[in-house]
């Protein structure tokens, strides 16, 4: 098969685009026939390397996949149409068992120590396998699991928002910000976002009511104004150290910020007074359950949601599509495809 692959850590680069061993059959996996593959900044840190942190080598990266089954054993025939839960888990610990998977102490990303779907085929469990109706497209399909998962998981599971909160999502124009957006104001929340001028208009579409430059000014402050002094209940945060400070003086009492990623820099700092004084919650999260992928699945399906697209590119482009994914430039996801 055809695969991007890096044999060693650096810029974009280090990525090949060259023949590749086939997945081998396995029970209990499947092998699927990659249709598109979505990118997300794990793919980026992969191909830099990761402190402390040990890649096989030759990679395969790609967490969010769509495609086609070629062999499913009993489980799925051939050729069913497919998108793959990205989250790996034993299946079998206390965790696992009570359905919190992405608490599994082998919990892992597809793509991540494991070959993915930047490739013709990947091997996958076969309970991470979701079939999906004729009439979403693949490139739809692969946008869709990672992001949404997270936002998920952030929104409901972490932060339990309720109907008529105030939430700000930070990067509206990022993966996450995106499916943040699109699931809190489904979910009747008051929405605010940030993003880079070249994506407010955009941002706004997606449903955000106010979107204000994160580049720029206090966006605090604005938030502050548009409450009536108050702030909102919930802020969905992975930038990072450029917008930490900002992003906790955004709260209202006893409001929950839950962030799963630092894009910007992992080093943030907090007035322990505020903390308390104020009733805060700072909630950490990390990707999300399968129940949950599959909960909002259907919602997917009947186009309630949809996951922002910023551009399609063949898989042998695969150097260019981390580029644009490094400079920031996208708005959504970018989709390559074999």
């Amino acid at each position: 098969m055809k695969a991007a692959r890096f044999h060693e850590h650096g810029g974009p680069e280090v990525l090949r685009y060259e023949d590749a061993p086939d997945p081998e059959p396995a029970a209990g996996r499947a092998i699927v026939r990659v249709r598109a593959c979505a990118l997300n900044h794990l793919d980026l840190w992969q191909r830099r390397g990761l402190e402390r942190v040990s890649i096989p080598l030759p990679h395969i990266s790609g967490a969010d996949v769509s495609g086609e089954i070629v062999d499913g054993g009993a489980a799925f025939a051939s050729g069913t149409r497919v998108m793959l839960q990205p989250g790996l888990s034993c299946g079998k610990c206390e965790m696992c068992r009570q359905g919190r998977d992405n608490e599994c102490a082998s919990y892992s990303v597809l793509g991540y120590m494991t070959d993915g779907g930047c490739a013709e085929l990947v091997s996958i469990p076969l309970e991470n396998v979701i079939p999906i109706p004729d009439h979403v497209d693949f490139v739809t399909a692969a946008a869709f699991p990672l992001t949404f998962l997270t936002a998920w998981h952030m929104l409901f599971t972490k932060a339990g928002l309720r109907s008529g909160e105030t939430v700000l999502v930070l990067a509206g124009g990022s993966g996450v910000g995106q499916a943040a957006i699109q699931l809190a104001r489904l979910h009747g929340a008051r929405v605010f976002a940030t993003s880079g001028p070249a994506k407010m208009e955009a941002t706004r579409a997606l449903g955000a009511e106010h979107v204000f430059d994160h580049y720029a000014g206090d966006f605090s402050r604005r938030v502050r104004e548009l409450s009536a002094s108050r702030g909102v209940d919930v802020v969905i945060e992975h930038v990072g150290e450029a917008t930490w400070d900002r992003s906790v003086r955004c709260l209202a009492r006893s409001g929950r910020l839950v962030t799963c990623g630092a894009t910007t820099g992992h080093h943030a700092a907090i007035d322990l007074r505020h903390l308390f004084a104020r009733q805060l919650s700072l909630l950490g999260s990390y990707m999300g359950r399968k129940s949950e992928l599959l909960e909002a699945a259907p919602l997917f399906f009947a186009g309630k949601l949809t996951p922002a697209i910023d551009q399609v590119m063949p898989l042998a482009e695969i150097a260019a599509a981390h580029e644009r994914l490094e400079s920031a430039r996208q708005f959504g996801k970018i989709v390559v495809t074999p």
